[in-house]
């Protein structure tokens, strides 16, 4: 055992916990759960910040606490211990004299990880910290691991996301990024809550994927013996509510895409889609900008945003821009007579290294030359419009130009973080668009779309006027808590398998 064989030091600590479980068991450990807590540690620390010890000792405050012990010192009659509950850390004195000897010798044996219980009367130390002298503490949970080296804390990032419990023990930034989290999806809860939208739930297993092109994964239902696919967005499922008579309907769902893992990618993420009748891709754009301004200002104060050394400005009007302008912006050798030429996109695509298929038109030739020289470009917060109806397949045409569709995405720091369109509610419209979907997978196209008959019969009831958004909840999160990856925002974050021998998922 050395230090420079940091399996082996675990291992040995790891023992040595055990053998001191076994001796608790022997005594009649039992891991007790009837003891109760009548305070957090920061709502103690926050109520009695301005309180002397004179002030103190007047009050005779009587707390109980409890929690992990994350540091330890012994010091002859006299300890303390650091206890770490979910609102933070309160320090706890313990003394020869005012427990029991008994008590006090075994305390000794404890260690750092180890969950505790206390009950004592608060007073302020020499150095001025509020303090629990116990009058009673029991050992709760004994820790078999042992936790990181203090001074170090838990700083390697794949740890961070294998063992997620670990980093939430060790991190409190890491804690804080998941409790902004839980705020911001109660905020976008509650806004929508009161504009009237009803929250709903829609299948995650479906026989036909549909809503996005993306390529799905594919499972298999033994009793129906029928083959089905994990959602890849709720999109057709929320517009048969719409057409049912739910004029406002929102799901924050969990969608699942076979697709690559980057520092923006997970095969599960999280998206609120929302329906609203009634409505044009117009009015979202004026929606999602307020809303943005509105969340930043909950949660900071400020609608100024913070991400990644540079700061932007939610109060300001968001660009609006479309998609062959940027194109043009972005590729000055590109004559802008030629944007909707497939001979002269797909000479311009081989130029820029861009692979594409016999099959692509101009609309999805023009698509990929904006995400390869435009998108990353879009720093402050701007709205793309005018997406080719090509790949486009359930957004309405624009009545001015039927090459292009009512719709547009949301980019900030060069990031999409929104998609909104007019939603194509002409039910012949929708079936030659599936058709040309179904034509394009059967050429190979993996992430085309399946044609939905059950869908294009909805709309032959008829589907109000309609307008539909996405919001990619991870990549919002990412951005108002200045998380550089995906992974920084999701608790248990898909990885690669582990060639490690630790404990944790792999």
């Amino acid at each position: 055992m050395t230090e420079d064989n940091p399996a082996a030091t675990e291992h040995h600590l790891v023992a040595e916990r055990r053998r001191k479980l076994e001796a608790l068991r022997a005594t009649g450990f039992r891991f007790p759960n009837q003891l109760r807590r009548t305070a957090l540690a920061g709502q103690i620390l926050s109520t009695y910040e301005g309180h002397g010890n004179e002030a103190l000792d007047t009050e005779a405050v009587e707390v109980a606490v409890g929690g992990r012990m994350m540091a330890k010192r012994v010091m002859g009659k006299t300890s303390f211990v650091k206890i770490q509950d979910r609102s933070g850390q309160i320090q706890v004195c313990l003394q020869q004299g005012t427990l029991p000897e008994a008590v006090y010798k075994a305390f000794k044996g404890w260690d750092v990880g180890d969950i505790l219980w206390a009950r004592g009367q608060l007073f302020r130390t020499k150095t001025g910290e509020i303090t629990v002298r116990a009058t009673q503490v029991e050992l709760l949970v004994k820790a078999l691991r042992p936790l990181p080296e203090k001074f170090h804390g838990l700083t390697d990032q794949e740890t961070r996301y294998r063992q997620r419990y670990l980093d939430l023990i060790m991190n409190e930034d890491s804690r804080e990024v998941f409790r902004r989290r839980s705020q911001i999806v109660q905020f976008l809860r509650s806004y929508l809550d009161a504009m009237e939208f009803l929250e709903v739930e829609t299948p995650m297993m479906q026989s036909i994927p549909g809503g996005a092109m993306a390529r799905p994964f594919v499972t298999h239902h033994n009793a129906l013996d029928r083959q089905l696919y994990l959602r890849i967005a709720p999109e057709l499922y929320l517009k048969r509510l719409v057409v049912g008579g739910f004029e406002r309907v929102y799901e924050l769902n969990r969608n699942f895409r076979n697709e690559g893992i980057s520092t923006q990618h997970n095969p599960e993420f999280t998206m609120l889609e929302l329906y609203m009748a009634y409505a044009d891709y117009r009015v979202l754009m004026d929606m999602v900008e307020q809303l943005l301004r509105s969340l930043a200002e909950f949660l900071s104060g400020s609608a100024s945003v913070g991400y990644q050394g540079r700061t932007y400005d939610f109060s300001a009007a968001f660009r609006r821009v479309s998609i062959e302008d940027l194109v043009a912006e972005h590729n000055p050798g590109l004559d802008r007579r030629q944007l909707r030429d497939p001979v002269a996109l797909r000479a311009w695509c081989e130029r820029l290294g861009i692979s594409v298929q016999p099959g692509f038109g101009a609309g999805k030739l023009l698509t990929e030359i904006f995400e390869k020289t435009a998108e990353h470009r879009l720093e402050a917060p701007t709205f793309v419009t005018g997406f080719p109806a090509e790949v486009s397949p359930l957004a309405r045409r624009s009545d001015a130009d039927p090459f292009l569709t009512d719709r547009f995405e949301l980019f900030i720091h060069g990031r999409e973080i929104a998609n909104g369109f007019s939603e194509l509610n002409d039910a012949e419209d929708q079936a030659e668009r599936f058709r040309e979907q179904a034509s394009q997978k059967t050429g190979g196209d993996e992430e085309a779309m399946f044609y939905d008959a059950d869908y294009v019969a909805a709309l032959e009831y008829g589907l109000p006027p309609t307008a539909g958004l996405g919001i990619g909840i991870d990549r919002l999160v990412m951005l108002l808590t200045d998380s550089a990856s995906i992974r920084d925002v999701l608790l248990f974050p898909h990885l690669r398998e582990s060639q490690g021998t630790g404990p944790g998922p792999g």
